[in-house]
């Protein structure tokens, strides 16, 4: 129960009476999200009324029809019934309510020529019917009448007259429908003896005209002017009422006012021999308007007469290219054809022409096809082809095919940049509008915050990444909505919690994870020196401060199995705990993941690599290996790629080269910009004796294993005494070799009570036939 407050406080109250002023002179609130977060501290009933209507007013305001405000009146006038000024906007609006109510007059079809049980079943829903309507009509005439009054009493005569038509066509309504009730039941009465006249029919079907005479007038009365409103409205209009889009908008308009003028030239009689191609390429990320772009083009071409229909037909790949010869011919003609007087719009056109196409992809034969037909007698110049796609991808597919490049020149090019936070918020707040909701002010800086999470490489879906972030926590308020709530604002809010991801709770800290590694005790504290520094430098961008520059790109070196995969892992965990990082993901990989076969090829399936690695590190194991001195070898193509892309993402890209020393500043000292950026060198000392044992307790430990304390004081020795290539690696062999000796050595031999016990524990016999499998490394090796 919402309690009994007598007097806000003095300063909410000055804030209500500035609210009231604003609200007075300028016909709205500015700062709506003020007014809700006030109401929802408040806890006097009349108050919150008071404010509730001051918010639906605003919003009404710069909304006529808003459902949104309509709910907060009728619970202002719930909470304080005595709330004069909700009442008077309220009753303007609450008669439009009533549109439907005689809706439940739908009679079946009755005929003289059915059967007499058909006839029956006809009479019975029809009274069934009419009772239904009268059992409620009281009511609305009742409702409707006390409006009327509250009309009247306010002196809105326009309004009273509205009320009092709708009262006087309801009142005809029950009159005539009484009198269908009374003719269904004598109808009904009359089927039942042997012999009926058709008079009680003829009754049935006058009374059935009259009600359909004034169910007609009935709708006449909630005509509105709104509902023309949006169909009316022309494209380049609802292009200028777009969010964002200020350079393609400028871009659109511009070719709006060419068609138009040169419309105007043909109208007065100037010959035009080169027209304008219709053509388009749009280019841009996911979700930055595309489609919608395209539509409202084809709606321009037929406003301007230059098309005869606004319809597009939307199609890709999967629709084009056939499986077999003649099928793709066959796909495109069709789609051309349905697309005959307006637009053909295919998305992510490159895809029809894949690279390293083979011949059984008949991608190809669908661009010469679609050629032929936009230039060819039977359907040149009869519509319009939009192509539409990533920029890079558009510009390689339409550069690999001159007879379709030069049917889109390069005026008819337009670019849809990716949409700024600032735009995608506005976007937001229009989605959540369109659902009666209101983002608060912490709901727009969390929704800031994911935003900058997701946006990290050219996948980032702008307008429907957004969308998809509004829609998320609607569903996720209504999955924590409390069963009883009386607050209209769980209703109606969305804040920052709605918005907020849930992290896992189980998580381990990746400073724990370094903590446990084995050794490697230097390292740790570079990293915890370096990691000291980045939340600082963090820290001192948060509060406006001058910050020093971060550079994270690393070389790990070392001999392998000394870890650096390991902690590479937990480098990009630590940089995204630390903010620098959006995803901290690592992608792990070699010479073969770059380095391609022929000319052209290195470049582009480097970058896809890098793309992979986007907001994480990209861990390039023995990254020497880049170098080859073979003739031809394309290895420096992937490092001079790699510099640039390294540049190109910034803070969005950390890389981490791995390999032996020596080798690693002979890569370094190929290319100057790559020396330049990297800054921080970890070095991965081999592992000692006592830590390649402690790795090797660790691993069997996880399975329940125990060395026993000869096979400890065995590994000891030999591996002191003794040098064997892996460090961490060759720990981890060795304990699954001991694991097998260990089994082969009790299996078959030992008595089955007697095996659970032995089971567990490894013996330095285990351990000596383990290490045969291991070579020495020898002097020089």
């Amino acid at each position: 129960m919402i309690r009994q407050q007598t007097n806000p406080p003095i300063d909410q109250t000055e804030q209500i009476t500035h609210w009231e002023k604003e609200l007075n002179e300028n016909g709205f609130i500015a700062n709506e999200n003020e007014l809700l977060t006030a109401i929802r501290g408040q806890s006097n009933p009349v108050l919150i009324s008071k404010m509730l209507t001051m918010a639906a007013l605003s919003r009404l305001t710069r909304k006529n029809q808003d459902t949104l405000a309509f709910a907060w009146l009728q619970k202002a006038l719930d909470l304080h019934p005595d709330n004069e000024m909700a009442k008077s906007y309220f009753i303007q609006y609450d008669w439009k309510k009533k549109k439907d109510i005689l809706d439940i007059l739908e009679f079946p079809a009755i005929r003289e020529t059915d059967n007499r049980t058909a006839k029956k079943k006809v009479a019975e829903q029809y009274i069934q019917i009419c009772q239904n309507f009268l059992a409620e009509a009281d009511d609305h005439i009742e409702n409707l009448t006390e409006k009327r009054n509250l009309a009247e009493a306010l002196r809105n005569e326009p309004l009273s007259l509205q009320y009092q038509k709708l009262v006087d066509l309801l009142t005809e309504a029950i009159e005539v429908n009484g009198n269908l009730l009374k003719a269904a039941e004598e109808y009904e009465e009359s089927i039942k003896g042997v012999f009926h006249t058709a008079t009680y029919y003829e009754d049935l079907k006058l009374h059935l005209s009259s009600l359909e005479v004034i169910k007609k007038e009935w709708q006449n009365l909630f005509i509105v002017a709104e509902d023309v409103q949006q169909d009316s409205e022309n494209a380049l209009d609802q292009l200028n009422e777009m969010i964002g889009m200020d350079i393609v908008k400028k871009r659109v308009n511009d070719f709006y006012q060419f068609l138009k003028y040169q419309k105007d030239r043909k109208e007065l009689g100037f010959q035009i021999k080169d027209e304008l191609s219709l053509n388009m390429v749009l280019t841009g990320n996911p979700g930055t308007g595309k489609t919608t772009i395209a539509r409202l083009l084809a709606k321009i071409y037929h406003e301007l007469e230059v098309l005869p229909r606004p319809e597009v037909i939307e199609t890709d790949r999967s629709q084009l290219v056939g499986a077999f010869v003649g099928q793709t011919e066959e796909n495109v003609r069709s789609v051309v054809e349905k697309a005959i007087g307006g637009v053909l719009f295919i998305d992510e056109a490159y895809s029809l022409k894949r690279e390293g196409q083979t011949g059984n992809d008949y991608g190809q034969t669908a661009v010469d096809t679609l050629v032929s037909l936009m230039t060819g007698k039977e359907y040149g110049g009869r519509f319009a082809v939009i192509l539409a796609g990533y920029p890079d991808e558009m510009r390689i597919f339409l550069d690999a095919n001159p007879g379709l490049r030069s049917r889109f020149p390069q005026s008819n090019l337009i670019h849809l940049p990716n949409y700024s936070n600032e735009e995608l918020i506005s976007i937001a707040e229009k989605i959540a509008s369109e659902n009666d909701y209101i983002l608060t002010e912490e709901a727009k800086i969390e929704i800031n915050h994911r935003l900058d999470q997701e946006r990290v490489d050219d996948t980032f879906g702008n307008a429907r990444s957004v969308r998809n972030i509004v829609l998320d926590a609607i569903f996720k308020k209504g999955s924590d909505y409390p069963q009883s709530n009386e607050n209209i604002l769980t209703y109606t809010l969305l804040d920052k919690e709605d918005f907020e991801v849930e992290q896992s709770e189980n998580r381990e800290s990746p400073f724990d994870k370094l903590g446990r590694l084995i050794g490697l005790t230097e390292l740790k504290g570079e990293l915890e020196t370096l990691f000291s520094f980045v939340k600082m430098q963090q820290f001192r961008k948060e509060k406006k401060l001058p910050t020093v520059p971060i550079q994270l790109h690393s070389v790990f070196t070392g001999n392998p199995g000394t870890g650096k995969t390991t902690v590479a892992k937990i480098y990009a965990e630590l940089l995204k705990e630390c903010g620098m990082l959006k995803r901290g993901h690592l992608i792990v990989a070699s010479r073969a993941d770059f380095v391609a076969g022929y000319v052209g090829q290195t470049a582009g399936k480097t970058k896809k690599k890098i793309r992979e690695a986007l907001g994480g590190v990209l861990f390039i194991d023995e990254a020497y290996s880049l170098l080859s001195q073979t003739a031809g070898d394309f290895g420096k193509e992937v490092v001079d790629t790699l510099v640039d892309e390294m540049t190109k993402h910034n803070e969005n890209l950390v890389v981490v080269l791995a390999g032996y020393p020596n080798e690693m500043d002979r890569l370094l000292e190929s290319n100057p910009g790559l020396r330049s950026r990297f800054k921080k060198f970890f070095l991965f000392p081999d592992y000692s004796a006592e830590e390649l044992i402690a790795i090797i307790e660790t691993y069997v430990d996880n399975f329940q294993y125990q060395l026993s304390e000869g096979a400890i004081a065995f590994l000891k020795q030999s591996i002191e005494n003794h040098t064997f290539k892996g460090n961490g690696r060759f720990a981890t062999n060795l304990a699954d070799e001991m694991i097998q000796a260990q089994a082969m050595r009790l299996i078959g031999v030992t008595e089955e009570e007697e095996l659970l016990e032995k089971a567990i524990h490894i013996e330095s016999e285990d351990a000596g036939k383990a290490l045969t499998k291991f070579p020495l490394i020898r002097e020089g090796e």
